[in-house]
């Protein structure tokens, strides 16, 4: 049997197990039936985990304003409905099972479609905050 929080066997100390999450089409679908509401239906949450990862729905005409991730490269996988992906070169489709890469630096927005629009985020865990002094 394994914990509940680390995905390691009870108590012996072994090596991690793969772990089912989630059933994110089960997610996704119960989002398009809900009540509109927008923002992440799920979060990668276990301990010690180099990852970050979200299920995030955005309903229709809802968006992610512009924006742009300094430090870390995102994938983003589309579960359900369909959107666009605005860069600085144009607007790109965004078709339930697109696979797209968001690289570090990169500026882009999200919109969702008339169906809205549910999709999945991985990348690499932030650092934990930390107090250190002032500069002098």
């Amino acid at each position: 049997m394994t914990s509940e929080h680390t995905g390691r066997p009870d108590g012996d100390g072994e090596a991690p197990l793969p772990r089912i999450l989630c059933d994110t089409a089960a997610l996704a679908a119960a989002a398009a039936a809900g009540d509109g509401t927008a923002g992440a239906l799920w979060r990668l949450a276990e301990s010690g985990r180099q990852l970050d990862a979200n299920v995030v729905r955005l309903p229709p005409g809802h968006r992610v304003d512009t924006h742009r991730e300094p430090d870390l490269d995102v994938l983003l996988l589309v579960l359900a409905g369909d959107g666009a992906l605005t860069a600085p070169d144009g607007e790109h489709p965004l078709p339930a099972g697109t696979l797209t890469w968001l690289p570090h630096g990169s500026t882009r927005s999200l919109a969702a479609g008339p169906d809205g629009l549910t999709y999945l985020t991985v990348h690499r865990r932030r650092p934990g905050m930390t107090i250190g002094t002032r500069p002098s």
